[in-house]
């Protein structure tokens, strides 16, 4: 029934664009792209939608929970949870860039998307990326003060400098991003070339659609992962070689195992984060002759699963976090 829809769809596509043959167009910018869900599995978009319901719920759930613990609980005014609070938030921003259109596509065989929006919604999603990237190398850096030079962490971490951190990290990201959609709108589109491979809008996919040359916005995407979450993720590697030689240093096993300790969850939310990431990167690069299916899912694990693991890898593994939260839980069943 689905795949009937899409080529239903399809069949739209001649009554939105230009009325005169595409010989005379000299410029043209589609009206709206059509977002294919997850191809080959149009069928069983219902179905699929459970789980994808399911992970979105956990996801904003398992955050929001974070950040009402951190707020309503005086001792977890640290730095360390401060950064976790704008990864909480980070995860927050993620998943509702790609919710609505995701589900629309899932529960309702809604595929089309206008141009404008498509930018708009591409601009917002690789920029909580880049913001998750950045918080997750400022949490490298607090794991790094807070280990090497325990006695000086409140000083060096004040409000103040996070707070400076935190617009650092902004700012970063809206410059960073803020060329793509203008990038985008100079191009020249094919008509009828507006299927997306996924049911929302990447810079790699969205530039494929273009008629003209692309090598501008190629290496300007090239220069934004490397410029992004290639230096900070060499910058977090540097970090915990650094952790790594002072806690070699420290005098009993115990004492490394407890400063080690402290970093786990957070080397878990980098893997979780940078193994995906690189997944997306090279298969848009190199990965032209794999199967459409094996594209949406990667890019669906590099942006559904981040959110819905981080909250879960922090209340597991912090119990700070842990007992606060269920101390907001049991204010909610009493109130």
């Amino acid at each position: 029934m689905r795949g009937h829809n899409l080529e239903g769809a399809l069949s739209c596509l001649p009554r939105m664009l230009p009325s005169q043959s595409y010989g005379n167009i000299s410029f043209f910018q589609p009206p709206a792209f059509l977002m294919i869900g997850i191809p080959g599995l149009e069928d069983f978009h219902g179905w699929i939608s459970i789980p994808f319901s399911s992970m979105y719920t956990v996801a904003l759930t398992g955050n929001c929970l974070i950040l009402l613990a951190v707020r309503s609980t005086p001792t977890l005014h640290q730095p360390m949870y401060y950064f976790l609070s704008m990864l909480a938030l980070t995860d927050v921003g993620l998943t509702l860039s790609t919710l609505p259109t995701t589900l629309a596509v899932l529960w309702f065989d809604h595929r089309f998307i206008g141009f404008n929006a498509c930018l708009v919604q591409m601009f917002f999603l690789h920029s909580f990326s880049v913001v998750e990237s950045s918080v997750l190398l400022a949490m490298s850096f607090d794991r790094f003060v807070a280990i090497s030079n325990p006695l000086r962490y409140a000083a060096i971490l004040t409000n103040n400098v996070i707070i400076r951190i935190g617009m650092a990290i902004v700012a970063r990201a809206t410059l960073s991003l803020f060329p793509g959609p203008f990038l985008l709108k100079r191009l020249n589109y094919c008509p009828g070339k507006i299927l997306l491979s996924h049911s929302f809008c990447f810079h790699a996919d969205v530039m494929k659609r273009a008629c003209d040359d692309i090598t501008v916005n190629i290496l300007y995407g090239l220069y934004v992962v490397l410029s992004t979450v290639g230096v900070d993720s060499l910058l977090i590697v540097l970090s915990y070689t650094l952790i790594l030689h002072t806690v070699m240093g420290l005098a009993s096993p115990k004492e490394r195992a407890r400063a080690l300790n402290t970093c786990v969850s957070h080397i878990l939310a980098v893997l979780v984060f940078y193994i995906p990431v690189i997944g997306v990167s090279m298969i848009h690069r190199f990965g032209r002759h794999l199967p459409p299916i094996v594209h949406a899912l990667v890019a669906y694990v590099y942006l559904v699963v981040p959110p819905v693991l981080n909250p879960i890898i922090y209340s597991v593994k912090s119990k700070p976090i842990r007992g606060a939260i269920l101390r907001v839980l049991r204010k909610k069943d009493q109130g």
